[in-house]
């Protein structure tokens, strides 16, 4: 079987999800998605096993600083082999680093000193423009003042609805062209758990998972355990 007639299988085999804030449950359950997922090469489910331990902080080590996590983040992204899924890791940790950077700041942390803290393109634009609203990045990152306000006033929902949103939005703009690939594939699991996270949370529930989204940046997809 060629690649692209088992992504055209797998991809026939899972249902439309719809929108994200009007869904009720996911489109098909955890068990059902991994028995699907069996369909992919196993060099496929080790790209899913990359990005998820990229994106999926849950499951970092708690004794490491911020500093050792980044270097072990460049370290793995550099290991990835495929451009779509490395562009796409970049892109959450940049945006995990601008929540980071809020989170910082509302506590009162002082600009960092170098760049080793965080993750991407903007660290330079952050540390000098650290007094600044939305470190003058406004025009690039639209939601980061609002993002910000649902930080000071400890909103948990408005915030983790906020961030899902702009990262839902973000695999609508990039899912163009990919149908039938494995890039169709990633960004399918990926809304999938939008989906999860939003539909399966209370009112205490977010009270905790705010804890990590704010600490932790933004704890997304878990892609590992949905390719194993």
């Amino acid at each position: 079987m060629t690649d692209s007639h088992r992504y055209a299988m797998l991809m026939n085999t899972l249902p439309y999800h719809g929108s994200l804030f009007a869904a009720k449950q996911t489109p098909l359950s955890r068990l059902r998605l991994q028995q699907r997922l069996r369909l992919l090469e196993p060099e496929d489910a080790t790209r899913l096993a990359t990005v998820s331990q990229l994106l999926d902080w849950t499951h970092q080590e708690q004794a490491r600083s911020d500093i050792e996590i980044m270097a072990w983040a460049r370290d793995q992204v550099a290991e990835i082999d495929n451009a779509f899924a490395r562009d796409l890791v970049v892109w959450r940790l940049e945006l995990r680093t601008l929540i980071a950077a809020l989170r910082r700041r509302h506590h009162g942390e002082p600009s960092p000193h170098n760049n080793r803290w965080g993750f991407g393109r903007w660290l330079g634009q952050i540390r000098r423009n650290w007094s600044e609203p939305g470190f003058r990045l406004e025009g690039v990152f639209p939601w980061l003042a609002e993002a910000e306000r649902h930080i000071v006033a400890n909103d948990a929902l408005a915030l983790e609805r906020l961030l899902l949103g702009v990262v839902w939005s973000h695999l609508e703009r990039i899912s163009d062209g990919h149908y039938f690939d494995f890039e169709a594939v990633v960004i399918y699991l990926m809304r999938w758990d939008l989906i999860a996270r939003w539909t399966s949370h209370d009112g205490d529930e977010a009270e905790r998972r705010f804890a990590e989204l704010v600490d932790a940046a933004l704890a997304d997809v878990d892609l590992k355990q949905l390719a194993a």
